[in-house]
This record gives C-alpha cells, structure tokens and sequence, in this order.
C-alpha cells in the first residue's frame, strides 16, 4: 500500500485507514447494531491486513469501541508492531464539558480501555458539541492539554477531529496540528472540505479524509440505504448517488470502489478512513482499493454535479 510519513515524527500511515464508530454498536447512527462477536472480527481482520490505521473514539458507543478494540490488542499481547492506533480527546457526554480536566481525564480512560500506556495518534474531538468552546481554546484548555500530551510523549502526533467547517477553519488556521481528520465533506457528492485542505497542506498538516462513501449508500448503494450522511433522505436528494451508481453501471465498477479511489487519487489526502461493521468490509474496501477505475470513468465522474454546503448542516447528533 502506498504509504505517507507524518512529519519527522516517525509515524508512517497506510492510504487505506479503517474507522471503529460502527464496531462500538451505534444504531442510532447507523440504523443497525453490532455484536461483540462480530466487531472483534472486523478488527481482526483490520490487524491482520496490510493497512496500518485503525481510529476510534472515547466517545463511540460510549466507549465499547475502544473496549472491544482493547480487548482484541490485549489478546494479542500488544498492538502489532507498526500499527497506528488513532483515538480522540472527547467532551464529557451528559454535561458537555470540556476543559483541560475533562481533556486529560478523558485520554487517561482511553489509555485504560485501549490497554496502552501511550497513544500513536490522538486528537481533539468534535468541539462544536461541547458546552463551551472558550473551555477548549483558553489558556488551560482541552487544547492545551492535547499538545501537552504531546510533549510528554503521551502521544506521538496530535491532531484536530471534527465536522463544523466553519468553526474547525479557525482552529487550523491558529492551532499547530499534525494532522486533521474530516469526514463526509469531500466525497462524490461533496467538496465542502476543499478550503479546509488547502489551509492544512500550505501548514503542513497531514490530511485524513474520513467516510469517503457519504455513510454507507455510495457503498451499499441507494436500493438499500436511504440516509446519506447518517441522516434520512428524500427521493430528491438521493439523485445525486443515483447519478453516481447508473454513470458506474456504464463503465462496470462498483459505486464503492470509485468513491473510494475518489479520496485516494487527491494528492492532499495521506490517508482515507473506511468505517466497516464486519470482517468482510475490510476486504471488500482493500478490493475496491485495488479495482481498475478506467479514465473514462473520472472524465465522467469529475462532470457530475456535487455539493459544497456542508452535508450535515441539519443533522441532529445521536451519539449512540
């Protein structure tokens, strides 16, 4: 796999990353459950497979991601040799709060559930559903505890995760990150992130483009799935995967493998994130990775129309 090294700080990422959110079973953003079983399957596979990046959350299915991944790492004795871990500072979920206390308090439980004494990857998560953003940004705050972390060697490359356009621009802008992780705002239907990746590049900040299938119908197809971005669509708003799936259908690929390689072919992008549910995911994605895309194809794909307002602008956020 092509690989992209962060920095000078010695990590080194696969292009393919995997994301653990469905493997802490959260129907009420997925529309469906995961079992136990079925999740260590899926990270089996991950940690036995070529690609090196598996992200989770402290904050996924409150907390059974990073359980159920603990758990797979301890019975192997460890996490394999190169493999880099991602998991995220997150607010406390009843009150909101997030200032430093709550930061650090929310790593020293990740360390506990993950079984490791220090995090390859870690980054501050989701600020825009915190009480208070000035608990995150003043002197003290949940940012401050994120690069302290850092210089304790805590964590090897911290970074910035989140969804609000508007409100993560300013934090690149002012906040020496080493890496950025967005989701759902650059996929075949939407390039809402494209500003966003152009300030991280010129700053020197490793790109990971996250959810490149618009949660799950580019990969499932629309027949099956009727949300895009975790959020219940209308026939309207599903033309555009439409459009996507019957361009496809003419050139014989999969809706899925040219979503994929859509993230892979952007020279920003060190790194695209699949979440999967279960083992067979995991191959399916390094397939589509793989798949002959014919040039046709892209001319095709590239004169569709796609959206640049951010994709979930209305989403009311489940966390379970």
């Amino acid at each position: 796999m092509k690989t992209h090294a962060i920095g000078k700080t010695g990590l080194v990422i696969t292009d393919i990353g995997f994301g653990a959110a469905p493997l802490g079973d959260m129907p009420d953003t997925y529309g469906y459950g995961v079992d136990e079983a079925t999740a260590r399957a899926a990270i089996d596979a991950i940690f036995d497979g070529p690609s090196n990046l598996l992200d989770t959350s402290r904050n996924y299915g409150f907390g059974r991601s990073e359980e159920r991944i603990g758990a797979a790492i301890r019975a192997r004795g460890g996490l394999p040799k190169g493999f880099v871990l991602s998991t995220k500072l997150d607010r406390d979920m009843e009150t909101g709060r997030f200032d430093g206390d709550r930061a650090r308090r929310s790593f020293d439980e990740s360390l506990t559930a993950l079984g490791l004494e220090r995090i390859p990857m870690l980054h501050l998560h989701d600020p825009e559903h915190a009480r208070d953003l000035t608990e995150i940004t003043r002197t003290g705050g949940a940012l401050d505890q994120l690069f302290r972390l850092r210089e304790e060697g805590l964590a090897t490359v911290v970074g910035l995760a989140m969804g609000r356009l508007d409100m993560m621009l300013p934090l690149v802008r002012d906040w020496p990150f080493d890496v950025i992780l967005s989701h759902n705002r650059y996929t075949l239907l939407n390039r809402s992130a494209d500003a966003l990746f152009d300030l991280a590049q010129a700053k020197g900040m490793t790109v990971l483009n996250a959810a490149p299938y618009a949660g799950g119908v580019l990969a499932k197809g629309s027949a099956t799935v009727k949300k895009i971005t975790y959020q219940d669509s209308t026939e309207a708003a599903l033309a555009p995967v439409r459009a996507v799936e019957a361009l496809c259908d003419r050139h014989d690929i999969a809706p899925g493998a040219a979503a994929l390689q859509f993230s892979q072919r952007d020279p920003r992008i060190a790194c695209t994130i699949v979440g999967v549910s279960r083992a067979e995911r995991v191959s399916q994605t390094l397939d589509w990775a793989r798949a002959a895309v014919p040039d046709a194809a892209w001319r095709d794909l590239d004169s569709l129309d796609y959206s640049t307002v951010d994709p979930e602008a209305e989403r009311v956020y489940r966390p379970g």
